[in-house]
């Protein structure tokens, strides 16, 4: 083997402990989402000394003062000449605005399970079968929807359902059926519920964390047009009944999505609506690692959870995060039936919306 150069050694391995800092990091915005220390600073309306922080929220200073030197030092808070910290307007909007389109906490909230699922992913390598999404508790649920939840409020009812064909339209004056498949925690649905008073929502997942909280949710919005089932007690309609089918970033977390994306065609009225939403992805590795800057967190993500859920039993399929190019939504509508696959010119900075009708 060659030696490396000096260089060439500081540089790789400045490589890798750039990627642990990383990691520290974000523990460290896990941390200042669940303590309320960014909501702290946008509430005090000025700068805040480390003292003044840890004051206002009861914490202790020494611990905040060390945090916010991570986080100052890491670029995310802003910490002047005399170390008083702010956050910059994005930071506000990423950080601490849960109805901002651009909040990214929900990415963050449920990071100790995910990086818990370290200690059992060994385990997964040698025997393929990966951990479904509910075994990593419910901050999973939590997480995804807080996640998930902030752009399509602002988007959703919007912007996204009006550039399906005709769809919203017929939603609001007609009503009919509407299936959302891996609803989550029911965000989506309770948005659809509450638009289109005239249809009947219903929601389907497995896990049982993220119904649970979908239900609860139900039942305090007061909405009476929306229902939540797990599939596995009450299945999918089979009838062609369905105006409207939607899957919000789930298709390539299943461990069947081409069994899936048959039952979707079975649902569907002769007139009815696909809308599937997933993961931008290209058709190689060569590709999403040059053209996707975030290539690595979706490659990494996919073991922790996207290919890990997809590969939960035996046989499973385990697309994975970059699993669903186009050119595979195409050729999976086609093999199921659908004639039509659209892409809709929807701008989101990690998913592609399709409309796809039989």
């Amino acid at each position: 083997m060659t030696e490396p150069t000096a260089e060439e050694l500081g540089l790789f391995a400045f490589q890798v402990f750039s990627k642990l800092e990383g990691a520290v990091t974000a523990g460290m915005i896990h941390l200042g989402d669940r303590l309320g220390l960014y909501r702290g600073l946008v509430d005090a309306g000025r700068p805040l000394t480390a003292a003044e922080l840890a004051g206002s929220l009861g914490l202790d200073e020494r611990w905040v003062q060390e945090w916010a030197y991570n986080q100052g030092a890491a670029g995310i808070v802003e910490v002047d000449p005399d170390e008083r910290l702010s956050l910059s307007p994005a930071g506000v909007a990423v950080l601490a605005s849960p109805d901002h389109p651009a909040f990214g906490m929900g990415s963050f909230h449920h990071l100790p399970q995910s990086i818990a699922a370290l200690e059992r992913l060994p385990e997964a390598f040698r025997t393929g079968i990966g951990l479904a999404y509910d075994e990593h508790g419910p901050e999973c649920a939590e997480g995804v929807a807080r996640g998930f939840e902030p752009w399509m409020r602002a988007n959703l009812v919007d912007v996204v359902l009006p550039a399906l064909d005709g769809v919203a339209t017929r939603l609001r004056d007609e009503g009919g059926l509407v299936v959302d498949i891996g609803c989550g925690a029911g965000g989506a649905a309770l948005m659809m519920g509450g638009a289109f008073p005239k249809a009947t929502v219903r929601g389907y997942d497995i896990s049982r964390h993220a119904l649970d909280k979908a239900h609860a949710r139900l039942a305090e919005s007061g909405l009476t047009n929306v229902d939540f089932l797990d599939p596995r007690a009450s299945p999918l309609p089979s009838n062609g009944s369905a105006a409207l089918v939607t899957t919000f970033d789930c298709l390539h977390d299943m461990t069947d999505p081409a069994g899936m994306v048959r039952a979707i065609r079975s649902a569907l009225r002769h007139d009815g609506t696909w809308l599937l939403v997933d993961i931008k992805a290209h058709d190689t590795y060569e590709e999403n690692a040059r053209r996707n800057p975030m290539a690595s967190l979706m490659y990494g993500i996919s073991v922790l959870s996207c290919m890990s859920s997809a590969l939960s039993q035996p046989g499973g399929a385990g697309l994975g995060t970059l699993g669903l190019p186009e050119s595979r939504v195409r050729s999976m509508a086609a093999d199921a039936g659908f004639t039509r696959v659209r892409r809709l010119d929807v701008d989101h900075p990690i998913n592609a919306f399709y409309e796809i009708r039989p």
